[in-house]
């Protein structure tokens, strides 16, 4: 279930401020970041399409990283944050935070639905309503979790699915201490307004 470290390939990126990050952006690459673990702040550059095609394969807040700058030794991020254009929604600048793999980080995680051929509610014609696509869980950061499933067999029109309903992985717990609602399987219209 947990994802390997995908590669990434950056370069230092010399001064730091407006201009050099204009400068970087001028010769076709995202100015970045890379802090934490108690060592010095390390500014970097990303090639511009990569980092374009990497954020359009999805869940880049999500993935553990195996960040490669020529003449430094690898180091495990994760992305904080990536800051876009207004206009062109496109990348002006990413910030990544090192971690280790025993490092415990809050991550939004993906929920999967699974088993609807064996839910009654679904069946019948009711809808599957999904209040949250994503939720915060904090996780060991060398076993991120790629998805969390929810299993929807046996669920009847008008059932709730909370957090607490979830098999979560080993090591992972949500971040908030209320048992929120993940989804909900609602009545068709045709059925209520029989009913009513």
């Amino acid at each position: 279930m947990a994802r390997e470290a995908q590669d990434f390939i950056a370069e230092v990126r010399t001064g730091t401020g407006k201009g050099a990050a204009r400068q970087a952006r001028r010769e076709g690459t995202v100015p970045g970041i890379v802090y934490g673990d108690g060592k010095e702040p390390t500014p970097i550059k990303i090639n511009y399409n990569a980092l374009l095609k990497r954020l359009r394969q999805g869940r880049f807040l999500q993935t553990l990283f195996n960040l490669k700058v020529e003449g430094q030794e690898d180091v495990h991020v994760i992305c904080r944050g990536v800051q876009r254009d207004v206009v062109k929604d496109l990348p002006t600048h990413v910030d990544f935070m090192r971690i280790h793999d025993e490092s415990r980080i809050n991550l939004f995680i993906h929920v999967e639905f699974e088993n609807h051929a064996a839910s009654p509610g679904l069946k019948r014609g009711g809808t599957l309503t999904i209040v949250r696509s994503e939720v915060e869980l904090e996780v060991l950061a060398g076993d991120i979790p790629d998805h969390v499933t929810v299993d929807l067999t046996g669920k009847q029109i008008g059932d709730v699915i909370h957090i607490n309903d979830v098999a979560l992985p080993a090591g992972v717990r949500p971040t908030i201490a209320r048992n929120f609602v993940i989804a909900n399987i609602a009545a068709p219209s045709g059925l209520a307004a029989s009913e009513e």
